[in-house]
């Protein structure tokens, strides 16, 4: 009776025996699954270990420099995700806060992000950004109001309205997101391209349109100045600030989010079409209203002040994220092609010279004066698009700017 039981008995440990042979341990299921290869932010490690270094370097480059001494090479840094030395002195630059920055501590560490401004200090920006074009309309006023008096009077007038539209849009630059975290090479002479560029678009198509015919006449006859068109640039600040800060808040989101240059290049080159498309659009819809306001100055000037714009709008993002040599370069190259076209005219009235104006006074005869200057700034426009496409993707480009509070840095 007992013998079942027991042959029962003794067949359960030896099926339990069985089991467990044919199971694998659970320590060796665990050890043979592949390891975790690093953490998840390969550049982490690297920004605690030369964190001194980077918090006191004045630039990417004094990284890139002191990584070297430190014996990272290309190879080490492509372990690092990144192509080369310079471009993870890049990353680390943008991530590792400044020991000197207005958001960081007496240890370099970030401090709590700064208080949103008061609506009173927007409302200001705001006015600021509008009184250039406040400037232009009460300029505009007031060469209407002078137009009984003598041509010297009227361009006396019209020079100290210029003067004071110019004093506007420095007022008005120099705060918000449009102001240049610090002075570099070609910041100066971007200035007289600048004014260069813009007194073109207001009084150039004139002044070739009278050296053709054999003039300008001075002073008897005065400057006819593009009024639809000084008007509808003067206003185009206030879209160009809106645009620029919303790029840079996108550029500095897009820099958080990535973990590598080429996520970040992914990620900014949109935001650069969008916003200067965004501009684009804003900039043609006042160069309209202008138009049905003041008169049209023709469907060549339109386009000629609308590349005008989209250049200067470029060429003041490029110099606000620090690259102020190549914004002052497509500045020049316009100016030049401008200065060019009167140059050849003049030049073609010497005698013994081959007719050098006929180039110019073609285009002019086909198409209109305006014609020069849209040639010129939609080339130079096009230049520093494709620039800071290359350009504007680099983590450096996207550092917090001091004029604005600091938004979350990366973790």
């Amino acid at each position: 009776m007992t013998t079942p039981d027991t042959g029962a008995t003794r067949a359960a440990p030896a099926m339990a025996d069985g089991d467990a042979a044919r199971t694998p341990p659970p320590a060796k299921e665990a050890s043979a699954r592949p390891a975790r290869r690093g953490p998840a932010d390969p550049v982490r490690s690297l920004m605690h270990r030369h964190q001194e270094l980077c918090a006191h370097a004045v630039d990417a480059l004094e990284i890139a420099a002191g990584l070297e001494a430190h014996g990272v090479t290309d190879r080490t840094a492509a372990r690092f995700r990144h192509r080369d030395v310079f471009s993870l002195a890049e990353e680390l630059y943008a991530r590792v806060p400044r020991a000197d920055a207005p958001d960081a501590g007496p240890d370099g560490q970030p401090r709590p992000p700064a208080p949103v401004p008061a609506r009173g200090s927007r409302g200001v920006r705001v006015l600021l950004q509008l009184l250039p074009g406040a400037v232009c309309v009460a300029a505009v006023a007031a060469l209407a109001s002078a137009g009984t008096a003598t041509p010297a009077v009227r361009t006396c007038v019209g020079a100290a309205g210029g003067a004071l539209v110019a004093l506007a849009v420095r007022l008005a630059v120099r705060s918000g997101p449009l102001r240049l975290r610090h002075r570099g090479a070609g910041s100066w002479t971007a200035g007289l391209w600048v004014c260069w560029t813009a007194g073109y678009a207001v009084y150039g198509d004139w002044l070739l349109g009278q050296l053709l015919a054999g003039g300008p006449d001075l002073p008897g006859s005065p400057p006819r100045a593009a009024v639809a068109t000084a008007v509808a640039l003067a206003f185009a600040l206030a879209p160009a600030s809106g645009c620029a800060r919303w790029f840079a808040a996108r550029g500095r989101r897009g820099l958080a989010a990535s973990r590598g240059l080429e996520e970040l290049a992914a990620r900014v080159r949109p935001l650069l079409l969008a916003a200067t498309v965004l501009f684009l659009g804003a900039l043609v819809a006042l160069l309209l209203g202008a138009d049905a306001a003041f008169g049209s100055d023709g469907t060549t000037a339109l386009a000629a002040a609308a590349a005008l714009g989209v250049l200067l709008f470029l060429a003041r993002l490029l110099a606000v994220h620090g690259f102020p040599r190549a914004a002052a370069t497509g500045l020049a190259s316009a100016a030049a092609v401008e200065a060019l076209a009167l140059s050849l005219v003049l030049i073609a009235r010497l005698p013994g010279l081959p007719p050098l104006d006929v180039p110019v006074a073609a285009l002019t005869t086909a198409v209109g004066p305006a014609a020069v200057p849209a040639v010129a700034c939609t080339v130079a426009a096009a230049g520093l698009l494709f620039h800071g496409l290359r350009a504007l993707t680099g983590a450096c480009a996207h550092w917090p700017a001091p004029s604005g509070p600091a938004e979350a840095h990366r973790p």
